[in-house]
């Protein structure tokens, strides 16, 4: 059983109400923003989100363009899952699946600021610089553990836990990185000035 988190800084703020399945059972447009200041914990271990991507089957820089294969059936429902994939054959990248069954829509979990289990991720990912600890989707899912065997698990049971944020950031909006198709989309977010972002917007 994973221990209470314990705040690496005892400015972070608390920690909101938990998100149950039933939050990311609406449109993948709302669930990104909303998501913004939220918390990812992995037994124990994460911190406040500051920037995600949406994706929707619609868009064809979504893993479910071209319909279900055994990699991407989770993206086809129900909402409220996670789903991960090897990016580049090298990092794991997290996803948590929206909308109704069918919709195949999700958000990329891009970067945290990391707020719970500081020691756990600097000795998995072997540095210090606490900037760097969650400042991309491979960076993160290597500093909270996320590999395979999280895929497919329900966001709101063990070892998974979001917390809804108690505060809401300024958040901005621009377009998603590292792909080659729908680049001119806006339909990625961040917690405005955060010093924990991937790349500036």
């Amino acid at each position: 059983m994973a221990q209470t988190p314990k705040p690496a800084d005892p400015a972070v703020p608390r920690l909101g109400k938990p998100l149950k399945r039933s939050f990311f059972d609406r449109s993948v447009h709302e669930v990104a923003p909303d998501l913004i200041g939220a918390t990812l914990l992995v037994d124990g271990v994460g911190g406040l989100i500051v920037e995600v991507e949406a994706y929707h089957h619609l868009d064809p820089a979504a893993h479910s363009f071209r319909g279900p294969t055994s990699r991407n059936r989770v993206m086809f429902g129900p909402a409220g899952f996670a789903y991960v994939y090897r990016s580049y054959g090298i990092h794991w990248c997290v996803n948590f699946v929206c909308e109704e069954e069918g919709s195949a829509s999700a958000v990329l979990i891009r970067a945290l600021q990391p707020t719970h289990g500081l020691a756990a991720m600097r000795r998995r990912r072997g540095l210090q610089d606490e900037r760097a600890l969650c400042s991309g989707p491979g960076k993160l899912c290597e500093a909270l553990g996320i590999t395979i065997k999280h895929n497919e698990l329900p966001l709101d049971q063990p070892p998974l836990a979001l917390h809804a944020r108690t505060a809401r950031p300024e958040t901005i909006v621009g377009v998603r990185i590292g792909i080659t198709k729908a680049i001119d989309l806006p339909w990625r977010y961040g917690w405005k000035g955060s010093r924990y972002l991937s790349k500036p917007f």
